[in-house]
This record gives structure tokens, C-alpha cells and sequence, in this order.
């Protein structure tokens, strides 16, 4: 496949608007006039008082500037790009409901309107080899898409199969290994272990016999991972998996940013893709945990870990459920909370288990006209 046509967005064309960088936009394609400014017969005055904007209105008035036919000419040498759609799904006066529950997105009615990518196909190799630029990529990502069945993201099936994961999954694969890390942590308060790589089994005999004094230890170093979980949470979600403002406008980091976290802004629905397949969850926590071995003496690090996995546990099978669960009380607030965040405005309401982080960083998004101040 060869590069597509450099498809803009409307921020782009607003952010040139000076002599040093002059582009404007006419009937749907962005040009870059700043080296036609001194040459322009009525004067760069007047390009530059329309710098940044659609000059279709303007070129038309002969009031304003009377343009001949080569003028138009002289203009398709500047062309660098196709302004793309700027229609929005998310609006500010979404309203969340109890039986919220989308349409399906027409495919084929998509790609033709806003030219982004085929939801009938792999969507990887598209935005690899497309030409959007970062802000039309980010308006588009964040416009929501639902489809039937789960998006597919690479063509090869041995790849697509580590891009998706039951929800069941996740406590299944990780419980499991929090509670080892527990019990580890517990038999190390009470006398020393060998090292996991010489021997990774736990002693039967000390498990029978652990003293309370070592429970209790644990217990608290448990809670302490709890607290340390809900932080991670509400910052990985904010400046990692919503780092949008600060990507470089390069292919590569845009297609890394729609597998972390741009896909499921995209097909939020998708049950699929609403857990952390293991190994993109263990790539996470790799660099967390070696600073907690780091950090703290074994027995700490293992009893802090321990409790941050059970919380990650809680944290994802509660994301699942707030796209696609009934719910009791809170956790409808919290269902409604989390789709504000993708219906309404993703640059707010960051917590998915709770919100008691955004209203301590000033993030806390109103999901409906009726919501009050109560949450504080």
C-alpha cells in the first residue's frame, strides 16, 4: 500500500495562521501559502487576516479581493492536504441513561464520511500506512464506532489472537500469582526463603504455622498495595494511556497510541478488548515492580505487589462491567461516570473504580444536567 493523502484536521489549519507558517483551507483541501505571501498582488495584509481559516467565502467576494482564474491556479501549487471531517460524536451534552445501549456503526457510511479507517478490516495495517495527521487521528479515535463483532486488528490470526481477552481471563491468569506473592511475603516476614529462581515452591510445613505477627505484616503492606493500585490507576490512565496532547505527529507513535488505549476509545463497546490481555499488562507492571524490589526489603515489595494485583484484578473486571453490566447502585454511578468519559468528554473523569482521584486533581466530569456537587 502506498501513502494516502495527507488527510488534516481543522486544528491544524488554526494552529498556521502567521507569516512565518500561513495555511488555509478551500473547498476541503488545506493549503501552505507562506511563500506566495510576498507575492500575493493585493498584499500579505490581506491573506494574513484569513491566515488559519477557510478562504472560500472570501475568494468568492469580489468586494474584498477580485481573483482571476490563474489565481486559482497559483493556489493548487500550495495544495499540502485534504481537510478531513470534523464532525463530532462526542458532545457536551450527552446525557448518560440506565439502558444505554448504541446502534451499530454503518461501516461502509463511516469510511465514506470521514475517510478514516474500514472497519471490515484489519485496522493496524491502515493506520500504518495512512497519512493522518496527529490532531485528525485524535479527533477521529475518540469519536466512537460500535460494531457487531470485536474489530480486528491485524490481518494474521497468530497475531490478532494476543489483541484480545475475555474478561475472566484476568483473575484467572492473575489471582493466582497475587496470591503466591502473598503468601511469599507472609513466610519471608517469618524466617528468610531462597530465591525465587533457585526455588520458587512455598513450604508447606511454614504455611501451617505462620505466626499472626507475619499475617498482620502482610496485611498492611496488602493495604498499602491497595492504596498504591487506585494512584496507578488514575495516572496511568491519564498521562500514559491519554498522553494524546503530547504524541509526536509520526505514523509510528500513533499506531503505538491506538494500541494502548486508542482502540478502545475508538470501539469502546468491543468485549474484546475491555481487559488488558496478559502480556500487555505484564509489560506494564514489569518496570513497577522492579522498582518495588528496588525499594522496599522482599517481604515489603511482595506484600505491596500483592495487593496492587488484586486491585488491577478489581479494576478490570469492574472496567467490563461498567460497558456491559447491570449494575447495583454504585456501580451504575460509576457505569454512567466512565461512558461520560467516552460519550462526553475524555479529557475529564479519568477513574474507572472510583473518582476520589479526580476530585483531588481537579478532573471530576459532570455526566449529566442533573449531576451535583454530592461526590465530594
Amino acid at each position: 500500500m502506498s501513502k494516502r493523502v495527507r488527510i488534516l484536521d481543522v486544528d491544524d489549519v488554526s494552529s498556521h495562521a502567521s507569516s512565518s507558517s500561513c495555511w488555509v483551507s478551500y473547498k476541503g483541501k488545506v493549503y501552505d501559502i507562506t511563500g506566495f505571501l510576498a507575492d500575493h498582488p493585493g498584499g500579505d495584509d490581506i491573506i494574513l487576516k484569513y491566515a488559519g481559516q477557510d478562504v472560500e467565502k472570501v475568494m468568492r467576494d469580489e468586494t474584498e479581493h477580485d481573483h482571476s482564474e490563474s489565481a486559482y491556479d497559483i493556489l493548487e501549487e500550495h495544495v499540502i492536504g485534504r481537510l478531513g471531517c470534523t464532525d463530532n460524536i462526542v458532545r457536551e451534552d450527552w446525557e448518560a441513561t440506565d439502558d444505554f445501549d448504541p446502534d451499530a456503526t454503518d461501516a461502509a457510511a463511516d469510511l465514506q464520511k470521514h475517510q478514516f479507517l474500514d472497519l471490515q478490516k484489519a485496522l493496524l495495517p491502515q493506520l500504518w500506512y495512512a497519512n493522518f495527521s496527529k490532531a485528525y487521528y485524535l479527533r477521529q479515535v475518540h469519536q466512537p464506532r460500535h460494531l457487531s463483532e470485536s474489530a480486528r486488528l491485524f490481518g494474521p490470526d497468530y497475531l490478532e489472537v494476543f489483541t484480545k481477552s475475555k474478561w475472566y481471563v484476568v483473575p484467572i491468569f492473575w489471582l493466582p500469582i497475587a496470591i503466591y506473592l502473598f503468601l511469599r511475603s507472609a513466610l519471608q516476614f517469618t524466617a528468610p526463603l531462597p530465591s525465587f529462581m533457585v526455588d520458587p515452591s512455598l513450604p508447606l510445613s511454614g504455611l501451617a504455622n505462620l505466626p499472626m505477627a507475619s499475617i498482620y505484616k502482610t496485611l498492611i503492606c496488602f493495604f498499602i498495595g491497595n492504596f498504591t493500585w487506585t494512584l496507578l490507576e488514575y495516572f496511568f490512565h491519564r498521562f500514559l494511556f491519554h498522553v494524546d496532547y503530547y504524541l509526536p505527529d509520526k505514523p509510528i507513535f500513533l499506531l503505538l497510541h491506538f494500541l494502548l488505549h486508542g482502540v478502545h476509545h475508538y470501539v469502546p463497546m468491543d468485549r474484546l478488548r475491555l481487559v488488558m490481555p496478559p502480556p500487555l499488562f505484564a509489560m506494564l507492571e514489569w518496570p513497577m515492580t522492579r522498582l518495588a524490589y528496588k525499594l522496599f526489603p522482599l517481604p515489603v515489595a511482595n506484600g505491596i505487589i500483592s495487593g496492587a494485583f488484586v486491585f488491577y484484578i478489581l479494576y478490570d473486571c469492574m472496567h467490563y462491567a461498567l460497558h456491559h453490566t447491570q449494575l447495583p447502585a454504585y456501580l451504575k454511578e460509576m457505569k454512567k461516570y466512565h461512558l461520560a468519559h467516552h460519550y462526553k468528554n475524555f479529557d475529564l473523569g479519568f477513574g474507572v473504580t472510583s473518582k476520589i482521584w479526580d476530585v483531588v486533581f481537579n478532573t471530576v466530569l459532570r455526566y449529566d444536567f442533573d449531576y451535583l456537587d454530592s461526590i465530594v
